[in-house]
């Protein structure tokens, strides 16, 4: 029996080796396509690793600050380099040592952006940077080191700045939109950029939802989920058809006012209160059956106001149809067979 019980154990234990050793094998074969894609700088030919210690000479503020820094901490296995330190992400320095030559040694704030952010890329290979070749950023020449700074840096992420303020010193339109009578509370602290924008890029837009836009926003806003048995098409599809996230003056952030909002894809239909002028009224003040407003063979009563467009105009839709994200009770209006959103 015991004998039985050691060779399952030394089984056991033997699988999980195997399968350590083909995990790392698979990632190691990622890290080399990934380097391969990569536009690595190119250092001073013939250049040889020679240690943090040889960079204090001169650099001994950024050596002793490096200590407290992420990058610091980790040991060379866990660096594609097999280099930890300064070279690790400079490369090499030993010519730029000798000939004393900031040219012979990689700055990555002195090449091009997809160079720069090819230095990080090695090492940041997880899921939230793989679609950084991909992003808004990446494609207009934003580089790693242009939002973050990795020495003497004490921010969240090693950011430059803290958020909004750092996304607000380029996306200026943005920024005024905040201040909008409707926002969401990103200038009051109460919410940041990155809850909603994957700024490594993203399937969708740069927003961190990998299907429907909506599906990001029911993160919070819940309660519109549904299913609902009658729903509206723009909240299954597109919050942002009817909103503006970032801020506008309408209320809600409403892209426009009631009812200009809604006449987008609605026509003006029948007011039961107020006389159409455009129908002509039978003696008494009854309406005509028409079967496209009333399905019925029953009159509608209409009160005749020479104000119509005037009233009409200046009621929003949500007086009557306040269920605007979907419900699941049928609304009493004859004309929309239950899909009114009435209630």
């Amino acid at each position: 029996m015991k004998k039985k019980i050691f060779l399952v154990g030394c089984l056991f234990i033997s699988l999980i080796l195997i399968s350590s050793c083909g995990y790392q094998v698979c990632q190691k074969g990622i890290q080399n396509s990934r380097k391969s894609l990569l536009k690595i700088p190119v250092v001073a030919p013939g250049a040889k690793y020679v240690g943090t210690k040889a960079c204090a000479d001169c650099h001994e503020e950024y050596v002793n600050s490096f200590k407290a820094n992420v990058h610091g901490r980790i040991i060379a296995g866990e660096t594609p380099t097999g280099q930890r330190g300064c070279e690790s992400c400079h490369g090499p320095g030993s010519v730029h040592i000798d000939e004393e030559d900031p040219s012979k040694i990689i700055n990555p704030k002195n090449v091009d952006a997809v160079a720069s952010s090819a230095i990080c890329l090695r090492c940041h290979t997880g899921d939230e940077h793989n679609d950084w070749n991909g992003s808004e950023h990446s494609l207009n020449d934003i580089a790693c080191v242009d939002c973050h700074k990795v020495h003497n840096n004490h921010n969240e992420y090693l950011l430059i700045k803290k958020e909004p303020d750092l996304c607000f010193s380029c996306h200026k339109d943005i920024q005024a939109k905040s201040y909008y009578p409707t926002h969401h509370p990103v200038k009051e602290g109460k919410m940041k950029c990155s809850d909603c924008h994957a700024n490594h890029g993203s399937l969708l837009n740069n927003l961190k939802t990998d299907e429907r836009l909506t599906d990001l926003c029911l993160n919070c806003h819940t309660r519109y989920q549904g299913p609902f048995t009658f729903e509206h098409e723009p909240v299954v599809e597109d919050c942002t058809i009817c909103h503006d996230p970032h801020g506008t003056v309408a209320n809600n952030l409403l892209k426009k006012n009631e009812p200009f909002l809604c006449l987008q894809c609605h026509e003006m239909h029948f007011h039961t209160a107020i006389q159409s002028p455009n129908v002509k009224m039978n003696p008494g003040g009854t309406i005509p059956f028409n079967p496209n407003i009333n399905k019925t063979s029953q009159k509608i009563e209409g009160i005749p106001n020479p104000r119509t467009t005037q009233i009409f105009m200046g009621t929003k839709c949500t007086t009557c149809h306040g269920a605007v994200h979907g419900s699941d009770l049928p609304s009493l209006s004859i004309p929309s067979h239950g899909r009114g959103l009435t209630r």
